[in-house]
């Protein structure tokens, strides 16, 4: 096993660049991309960094230089032989040949498009505009080279001891977790923690500790490399960047009612069984369901990633009774500022009601809170959105206020449509 406290003393950015390859990404933006490039190849889609913690100054923390000479080498990378026999070979979701030659061919060719930078204040602007199958890969690699790269300068103040003592304790707090959820029968949860890691290397490490400490309650991860890497299962459906898009594209009022909508019916042609998961909060759940046609009523399941997780479950259980479903055989994935307290309440509560699973994120593959002086390694809320669409901007509303983005103009249109009334503002802590 790595010592990483010796290979974060001794860091190379050669020996140890943070993206190191096209699929150290989630699952879900390549199932995502490939859809995409049959249904939308020829959209134009902007990208764009967002800190919704601006008391981080990124820009007075991270080198500029550094920043540029991570992001050239993520355009450097190309899939490699064994990771496209992976893609092609391997069975996803109980599939065979998930990805379609034409996709494969067409990622094997494929080299990250250009970037924009500059430091504004404190901050970066980062930008990412192009077609939106290849801009759509940025996000996942953007976002982790931000997270690492504030990580190893906070790190870079450190000797070698202090680190070892450091990745003790962060080692210690995480098997102590692992240590609680073993105790909740019947457990099924996923790393989903790519995006806001630590480091390429501590999500690893994690995910080996999963894997021992959790055995067969531990059911895979999202980032495809160390899916590849550990022989485990790769994880993910979608997100709300399809609807995000779909309804910047809409014409009329009644185009943009129709667009989440749309977006999934699209999907229900390319996936069943399990990669059917419905993430219904886009412009807010409750809207989104009392509107949904019945067919989605037959899909697998939910997944909850904002507002209150016990209030959007409910929403989901009185949904299905409502449409004539059985709750018990549908599957609910929380995945939402999960730590183990969430998880054990969000367990306790719904177990036996529905199918329950988790994706634990950020709290699992980057908890150092604490460990640094003034608190320099706590995670923060770091995004990188879409945010227009053949130049339309792009709104999220989710079931929190606190993390919609978009124009406020546009927001107020987009609540209006929608039907989206009071809202309570959760804290976005990751």
């Amino acid at each position: 096993m790595v010592d990483i406290a010796t290979r974060v003393y001794n860091h190379n950015w050669k020996i140890d660049p943070i993206v190191r390859s096209l699929i150290d990404t989630d699952f879900y933006k390549l199932l995502m991309c490939q859809s995409v490039l049959r249904n939308r190849p020829d959209t134009t889609v902007t990208f764009s960094l967002i800190n919704r913690t601006t008391r981080i100054p990124l820009a007075r923390v991270i080198d500029e230089g550094e920043l540029r000479e991570q992001l050239d080498h993520v355009r450097s990378l190309k899939l490699t032989r064994g990771e496209s026999t992976w893609l092609r070979g391997n069975t996803f979701y109980g599939k065979r040949q998930m990805f379609s030659s034409s996709f494969m061919e067409w990622f094997e060719a494929l080299r990250l498009p250009p970037y924009h930078l500059e430091r504004r204040g404190d901050q970066f602007e980062l930008t990412f505009e192009g077609k939106w199958p290849e801009v759509m890969l940025w996000e996942i690699p953007a976002l982790a080279v931000l997270m690492e790269l504030r990580s190893r300068a906070v790190l870079a103040t450190m000797g070698k001891f202090e680190l070892q003592v450091l990745y003790a304790r962060a080692m210690t707090r995480l098997w102590e977790k692992i240590e609680r959820l073993r105790r909740i029968e019947g457990l099924k949860i996923a790393d989903f923690g790519t995006r806001r890691r630590h480091s390429f290397l501590w999500q690893d490490w994690a995910v080996q500790a999963m894997i021992e400490g959790l055995g067969d309650a531990f059911i895979g991860t999202s980032n495809c490399r160390i899916a590849m890497r550990r022989d485990i299962e790769a994880i993910g459906t979608n997100a709300h960047e399809l609807p995000m898009v779909l309804a910047a594209l809409a014409d009329t009022d009644e185009e943009l009612r129709e667009a989440p909508y749309k977006v999934l019916a699209d999907w229900h042609e390319e996936h069943s069984g399990n990669l059917r998961i419905i993430l219904p909060d886009t412009y807010g759940t409750e809207g989104f369901l009392r509107n949904a046609p019945d067919w989605l009523a037959g899909w697998t399941g939910v997944r909850i990633d904002s507002g209150d997780p016990f209030v959007g479950a409910e929403t989901a259980i009185d949904w299905w009774k409502d449409r004539g479903e059985d709750p018990t055989k549908k599957l609910v994935i929380f995945s939402d500022g999960l730590d183990v307290e969430l998880i054990e309440a969000l367990h306790a509560r719904f177990a036996g009601r529905v199918k329950v699973s988790f994706g634990w994120g950020t709290l699992l593959t980057n908890d150092f809170r604490g460990f640094a002086p003034n608190d320099g390694l706590a995670p923060f809320s770091l995004v990188c959105k879409a945010v227009s669409a053949n130049g339309r901007p792009t709104v999220k509303l989710s079931d929190n206020p606190n993390k919609a983005t978009g124009p406020a103009d546009e927001i107020a249109r987009y609540k209006r449509v929608f039907g989206v009334g009071e809202q309570k503002s959760i804290e976005v802590v990751v």
